[in-house]
């Protein structure tokens, strides 16, 4: 593997995004599976004094001893720069971003390998979510969106549209990891920005993504009406028709808000029909990247939570209890959900 290949792994990049040296060493190795021997070439210090950073014995304070390491394993350009720039640290988009945003589709062509390297990349933080901190990755996510905006003025035509999904997929991340930090402001403001560069993209399913994610928002806020009317919104996002599992996601979103607003009737028919539309996206092939996770698991345990916000509770249960076991890598879901299992046979 390429050393960009390694820099893929997410907690390396974490680690990067901490300044934790020795962290950075240790997972390196880890990675490309070299000795603390074998590292000595790379970063020009002895083995010794690898040991020593990596067991925390030594910190690392000289800037000769730190760009020897950043030269040395490669960092990325995306992940020097958040290391270079405190901007990364806010919380809300800069005027700065927007206005590269608003200068796109300029004529011109662009090299989209960094793209696709930065898509990858996204993939992976997706996927890691449920063990890697979002915060720790939030100034990584930054800078590689910034990278990837700063594609788009010099990009056109089809290029572009897919640089625009990739900087909407950039944008809801940040969204979810803000709300999930109570910065509710910063969060609807990154959700309307991924909103808005999936219309200017034509990404129909990433606009449905955008509207659901705030009709969660909505409900989650206290505001089931809101939550309602947004979802029902997201499901005729735009001139194409959804895919099915992002169709799903939104139908599921709008049966959990009738339920709120004891619609019980509309919100088990809603449910039902974002089941049958999820079984219709078996493979994850057929599923846009955000929606991964949506295998039939997924989909049994939407149901149930359907179930559960109905008071449907012997239902509620019987689902959770079915679909549980596939969640034993994803700690925080299981704990989630096996609450409500708990929850759902009390009652029942």
């Amino acid at each position: 593997m390429s050393s960009r290949g390694l820099w893929a792994d997410v907690a390396l990049r974490a680690a990067w995004a901490r300044a934790d040296w020795a962290a950075v060493l240790y997972e390196y190795r880890r990675v490309a599976g070299l000795t603390q021997r074998q590292l000595e070439s790379l970063v020009g210090l002895p083995q010794p004094h690898i040991s020593a950073i990596e067991s925390r014995r030594r910190t690392v304070k000289t800037e000769e001893v730190k760009t020897r390491i950043t030269e040395g394993l490669h960092v990325p350009p995306e992940l020097k720069a958040a290391g270079q720039s405190s901007r990364y640290a806010d919380w809300d988009p800069s005027g700065e971003l927007r206005d590269r945003i608003a200068h796109g589709h300029a004529n011109g062509r662009t090299d989209l390998r960094t793209a696709d390297w930065i898509g990858r990349v996204l993939a992976e933080h997706r996927r890691a979510e449920d063990e890697q901190a979002g915060p720790d990755l939030w100034p990584v996510v930054r800078a590689q969106l910034d990278a990837v905006t700063q594609l788009i003025p010099g990009t056109t035509g089809a290029a572009a549209d897919r640089l625009m999904l990739l900087a909407a997929e950039h944008a809801h991340w940040l969204s979810w990891v803000a709300w999930q930090e109570q910065r509710r402001g910063a969060a609807l403001a990154w959700i309307d920005l991924a909103h808005g560069w999936a219309v200017d993209g034509g990404h129909t399913d990433m606009q449905s993504w955008a509207q659901r994610v705030r009709a969660y928002y909505s409900l989650n806020h206290g505001d089931p009406v809101r939550a309602l009317r947004t979802a029902e919104a997201a499901r005729f996002a735009g001139p194409r028709p959804l895919s099915p599992a992002a169709e799903s996601v939104a139908v599921h979103q709008a049966a959990m808000a009738a339920a709120a607003c004891a619609e019980r009737d509309r919100a088990r028919r809603l449910a039902d029909e974002a089941h049958e539309l999820a079984l219709r996206a078996g493979d994850e092939r057929d599923r846009p990247g955000w929606l991964y996770w949506l295998d039939q698991s997924r989909a049994r345990l939407q149901l149930a939570d359907a179930a559960y916000a109905c008071r449907a509770w012997a239902d509620a249960a019987a689902g959770f209890r079915e679909a549980l076991p596939a969640l034993a890598g994803f700690p925080r879901d299981q704990a989630y959900y096996r609450a409500r299992l708990e929850d759902a046979e009390r009652r029942a």
